[in-house]
């Protein structure tokens, strides 16, 4: 959830962006609507702390993902534009101050994330753990996906987060288990595997999500995904990394649209229950689907059987 200025792995920082990676500026009644609610509560979201470019579109339809545990982090990934240093002391109220804003906002679904936390003995875990309680009892009808840390993988706190009731659990991989140390420098990348194992042993739907463009193989990829569903992992995200800064690791490519959609087909074949990917996908995109228990397969086998109707209508 960091961000930091490490050795880049590549030398091409000019890259070019294509034309599939546009996105429109951030316009409309509901998006006001929303940055009214963020500016009028004191909230961090990780759409502008992370330069998400589906902000626009996610906030249009009245939705944000809230980041706790303040917007500082302990961590300095190379990927991530959130800052990184001391952060302040924990703040109490904030998790009453999220679930508020979630009811004025009336959305049937929610994210929250946060910063790593690593000098907290916690890790954050208490915080996390009140602001699920807090949501879920101001909005006893919002579905909500908490996108945790590792917390150096330790169980208790883990395990306390999922003792509060979220419909799912996310922890990123990130990227692929050779460029770990160079992507998420103070991670590591069997012990987001063990996290994630540990979470669906607590009975949680769980989920993943890797960005491509840092100089990983197909291969690689392939492999990380495949690591995943060993995990059990039910929903995995693939989106583009994008630059935050010039002083974050440079795009290696841009992976085509067409990479992406071989990646969605692999991962359904695999037998991941909802795969989202493409160039501008990110963890929390679409995440108020991601909850509901075979939905991405059941739309995945309808896509095949109008594909296979279609292509016998050719003959």
């Amino acid at each position: 959830m960091s961000c930091g200025t490490v050795s880049p792995i590549l030398t091409d920082t000019k890259a070019k962006k294509p034309s599939w990676l546009r996105v429109k500026l951030p316009t409309g009644e509901n998006y006001r609507h929303v940055r009214g609610l963020v500016d009028t509560h004191k909230l961090h979201t990780i759409c502008e702390s992370g330069n998400c470019p589906n902000m626009g579109e996610c906030w249009g339809e009245g939705t944000a993902t809230f980041m706790i545990l303040g917007n500082t982090c302990t961590r300095s990934c190379g990927f991530c534009a959130v800052a990184t240093g001391r952060p302040d002391p924990v703040d109490w109220d904030e998790p009453q101050r999220v679930a508020e804003a979630i009811h004025l906002m009336k959305v049937k679904h929610a994210v929250l994330t946060s910063v790593d936390r690593d000098e907290l003995k916690d890790g954050g875990s208490t915080v996390w753990f009140n602001t699920i309680k807090a949501v879920k009892t101001l909005n006893p009808t919002t579905t909500l996906e908490t996108l945790i840390p590792d917390f150096r993988g330790i169980k208790e706190q883990i395990l306390l987060v999922a003792s509060a009731g979220p419909e799912m659990v996310s922890h990123n991989i990130e990227t692929v288990e050779r460029l770990t140390k160079q992507v998420r420098i103070q991670a590591k990348y069997w012990r987001s595997m063990e996290v994630l194992r540990t979470l669906k042993l607590a009975g949680m739907r769980t989920k993943s999500g890797i960005m491509l463009g840092l100089g990983e193989r197909m291969e690689e990829v392939v492999q990380t995904m495949e690591d995943l569903r060993f995990s059990n992992v039910d929903v995995i995200t693939i989106g583009q990394y994008l630059q935050p800064t010039a002083k974050h690791l440079p795009v290696d490519r841009f992976w085509h649209p067409d990479e992406f959609a071989e990646l969605r087909q692999i991962g359904y074949e695999m037998g991941f229950d909802y795969v989202e990917s493409g160039p501008l996908v990110r963890s929390s995109y679409r995440s108020q689907k991601h909850v509901f228990p075979g939905y991405g397969q059941r739309l995945w086998q309808q896509e095949k059987a109008e594909g296979q109707l279609e292509l016998q209508a050719n003959f």
